[in-house]
């Protein structure tokens, strides 16, 4: 008979338990329904902060969240579970439903705590906790601002989650001001000395910090912000106040159900995580494991293992909790794990400080010097991958070589020193044994690992570390771009360069064997195209496009093409739009406003390409190569020209970026962004490079990526004048398009290199390789050879008969290609389709 279990709660730990149960239950015993209270599905609380700036509430959904195809688990969402009647084994909802289980698993996490402080519910304040609190913050925030461009805005608490609102402020354009009562930041985490350097860090941009301090009381304030009553009686005046002064399990369910609660609160479970009611269970943060609740969603994660397995006859138990923790706070490395705070008995503490370099390591040893308890890392977190697994293990080497920083570039300790049982993964308990298994099993790639393991499919911190064990391994990850070139993508770039070879088959016959494939084809025009300023349709290198650049248009599903005119920084003239317009209706082509300001024409076939391309040419438009594996667009909010918020002229400078760098070949698309302020209107760090203005000049983000796994741009350098920025730029796409793989985008090619970020800083901004002149050439080469391609066809005879050598040259109709109307428009039809509107998203996208 098929069981039913109910899950109270459909956050990460929710969803990981149903996935894990799922998985697991082959036979199909149970039948799982979850309430979750939030009008969302499960989505990544841990990410939340990357909300701001963004505001795509699905950017942050969990895969699979809605169990698509999967009838044996239902989710109701915006339902509240009211009380839990554990005699009748039934839930009962704010809408008045009962459903009876078998089984109860309450994943109902944990709330912001709100100090009991006159007047904290005072209109203006705020939890930093869910979705619907940001987009409230934002709302308060963009009121504030339109009172007074120089609003602030405070955050009560100094914690992990008390920095990151603060951060949140930044962006939506408020100063922050963080007000902790502790005498110094994330005491939880940083010891005094270390607490010290983040406050000087975070101080130095643009922070205000109070420690040791709280507030008395909060007051309405003049002009509709807050008058906040500090400990010392001081009185601040924000605009709006955030709470985020810690959390607390949300227990009120099985508290009046009757089960029992810890001392601190909390349900309280055994190791099985089962409760005082035996068909009741508590996973995430609202179980108290022997009287403890964990808030990380590592131990979560493990809780809602537990549970799935105890359903299906397992006997597993919580196997304890890393507590450890590695982030980046506002630009700022800091790490802790172990005894951080070195309370165990005898212990002795290792210290590196440099407070002019702006970093803090603290490691904590035993008594004897020889095993690793804990330690604490501000401002470079880059051994913290290393150190975290040897925390119970005797030390490989001299404790301050191993906080000190590395010489020659190389490590101090690496993977093949962590013993078997070190934790690589602690989002998902995978040690290095585990994963040593699974290579000997045949894995052999880090999506191998990953697959098999679960490792780095989390929070992805510890991928690097899985392609260390692979080389510890003795596990030879070839570099070759295809059975025809023994070179990688970046070798071959540089043996172009260095032969001046200017010819596949030149180059095959030199360098390679065979006569090529789709792979090297391509990756080989690429390189070219990148390296000089020929138009990609001379001689023998037009043979080695693919289908959209050899007829300089992105083909759609029904094989027509796309017309996409270059329209720099989105600034466009109305003749411009009027001739858009104008060809649109002319030749009956669908036209779309993409998301990176430009317009679309779609349906166009190969013989009009020319004849439209030339009206365009002739109207004084040029090619956007939506096409090409190059730079699609620089998006701009409309900056000081129009905004009263704009602190820089952005689209003046997206202009200046797109003209600079369009036609730049590289290893895949590129997209830039320029918002004029913190409030990002242009998206800007999504973007492959994000430039942001400030009251000094210029923010750099680089290796930001939207498409299936986005990710967001990280901070190269802050505060630039435009001369420096530019100059960054050239240096950053050029190591990028020298030494990336084949289709790699900017953000896995940063995971992937050596050093990551600091690495990348290395070299664009101090020139630690020595290259930076000849990126800087490189890039003046391309930009004084520019040519617009379409220009280039139809100025050359030869080019332009490649578009007259198919079926449906001038005067000839295509037979595959037809047309309907569909609200009004003229859309393309697929040879068998019925006659109805084609579905949404059907065109293939150009940005």
């Amino acid at each position: 008979m098929i069981k039913t279990v109910v899950v109270v709660g459909h956050g990460m730990v929710g969803h990981r338990f149903v996935e894990a149960l799922r998985t697991r239950d082959t036979d199909n015993l149970w039948r799982v329904v979850v309430f979750g209270e939030e009008a969302d599905l499960a989505y990544d609380r841990v990410g939340l902060s990357s909300y701001v700036g963004e505001w795509e509430r699905s950017s942050l959904a969990l895969p699979g969240n809605e169990y698509a195809g999967d009838d044996a688990v239902t989710v109701r969402t915006g339902a509240k579970v009211t009380a839990i009647e554990p005699d009748r084994r039934r839930v009962l909802t704010d809408d008045g439903a009962a459903t009876d289980y078998d089984a109860l698993v309450l994943a109902t996490g944990s709330y912001a705590f709100v100090p009991p402080v006159p007047g904290h519910d005072t209109a203006g304040c705020h939890v930093y906790r869910t979705l619907d609190d940001l987009d409230d913050i934002r709302a308060d925030a963009e009121a504030a601002l339109q009172r007074d461009p120089g609003a602030s805005g405070m955050v009560v608490g100094g914690g992990l989650l008390g920095l990151e609102a603060a951060n949140a402020l930044r962006q939506l354009g408020l100063r922050p001001h963080v007000v902790e009562v502790n005498p110094r930041l994330m005491p939880q985490q940083v010891d005094e000395a270390g607490g010290e350097h983040l406050a000087r860090m975070i101080g130095e941009l643009g922070i205000d910090i109070t420690l040791s301090s709280g507030t008395k009381a909060i007051a309405p304030g003049d002009d509709g912000g807050l008058a906040v009553t500090l400990a010392d009686e001081t009185v601040a005046t924000p605009s709006l106040l955030v709470f985020a002064a810690g959390v607390r399990p949300r227990d009120e369910l099985g508290r009046e159900a009757g089960l029992a609660l810890a001392e601190r609160g909390g349900i309280l479970t055994d190791t099985s995580c089962v409760t005082s009611d035996p068909a009741i269970y508590a996973i995430g943060e609202v179980a108290a494991i022997e009287g403890r609740c964990y808030g990380l969603v590592g131990p979560g994660y493990a809780t809602a293992e537990v549970v799935a397995d105890r359903l299906l006859g397992g006997d597993a138990t919580f196997p304890g909790a890393d507590m450890s923790t590695k982030l980046k706070l506002l630009g700022v490395d800091v790490a802790s794990f172990g005894d951080a705070h070195g309370t165990t008995e005898g212990s002795l503490p290792v210290v590196v400080s440099d407070p002019i370099g702006g970093t803090y390591a603290k490691l904590v040893l035993s008594d004897d010097a020889s095993t690793l308890l804990g330690g604490v890392l501000v401002g470079d977190a880059s051994s913290y991958g290393m150190l975290r697994p040897l925390v119970g293990s005797s030390l490989p080497g001299d404790p301050v070589s191993l906080i000190s920083p590395a010489t020659d570039g190389a490590p101090a300790l690496g993977v093949g020193s962590l013993p078997d049982d070190a934790q690589i993964c602690s989002c998902n308990d995978v040690s290095k044994g585990t994963l040593c298994s699974a290579i000997a099993d045949g894995a052999c790639t880090v999506a191998d690992l990953k697959k098999c393991t679960g490792a780095g499919t989390a929070c992805g911190s510890c991928v690097p570390l899985l392609s260390q064990v692979l080389d510890a391994a003795g596990v030879e990850q070839s570099t070759a771009l295809c059975e025809h070139f023994e070179a990688s993508r970046a070798e071959l770039f540089e043996l172009v360069r260095a032969s001046g070879i200017r010819t596949f088959s030149g180059l095959i016959e030199r360098f390679g064997t065979g006569t090529g494939c789709d792979i090297c084809k391509p990756t080989v025009a690429s390189i070219l195209a990148s390296t000089s300023s020929d138009h990609i349709l001379t001689g023998e290198q037009a043979s080695l496009q693919d289908t959209n650049d050899r007829f300089l248009a992105n083909m759609q599903r029904n094989g027509t093409y796309s017309v996409v005119p270059r329209v720099p920084g989105g600034d466009i003239t109305p003749e411009h739009l009027i001739l858009i317009g104008e060809i649109a209706r002319d030749y009956g082509l669908y036209t779309k406003i993409t998301g990176g300001q430009r317009i679309d024409m779609f349906g166009a076939t190969v013989d009009q390409l020319p004849e439209i391309w030339r009206r365009l040419v002739d109207g004084g438009m040029e090619s956007g190569h939506a096409y090409g594996k190059s730079l699609r667009t620089v998006k701009s909010c409309v900056g000081t020209d129009w905004c009263r918020y704009g602190q820089q002229d952005s689209v003046q400078m997206a202009i200046d970026l797109e003209l600079r760098y369009r036609g730049l070949r590289s290893p895949h698309k590129i997209k830039m962004g320029v918002s004029g302020c913190a409030r990002e209107c242009a998206e800007a760090r999504g973007k492959d490079v994000g430039v942001i203005a400030t009251e000094s000049g210029w923010n750099l983000y680089v290796a930001g990526n939207g498409g299936m796994t986005p990710k967001h741009a990280q901070l190269l350098a802050g505060d630039l004048d435009s001369e420096t920025l530019v100059k960054y730029i050239d240096r950053f796409l050029m190591y990028y398009i020298r030494t990336a793989d084949r289709l790699q985008r900017t953000a896995p090619w940063l995971e992937a290199l050596d050093g990551g970020l600091d690495r990348l800083k290395e070299v664009v901004i101090d020139d630690s390789l020595g290259l930076a002149a000849d990126f800087e050439a490189d890039m003046a080469r391309h930009v004084a050879g520019y040519q617009d391609e379409w220009k280039g066809v139809l100025d050359d005879p030869e080019k332009l008969a490649r578009f007259n050598s198919f079926v449906n040259a001038p005067g000839v109709p295509d037979p595959t290609v037809s047309f309907r109307e569909h609200h009004g428009r003229k859309v393309p039809v697929l040879l068998g389709e019925p006659s109805m509107p084609a579905p949404a998203g059907s065109i293939s996208g150009e940005e």
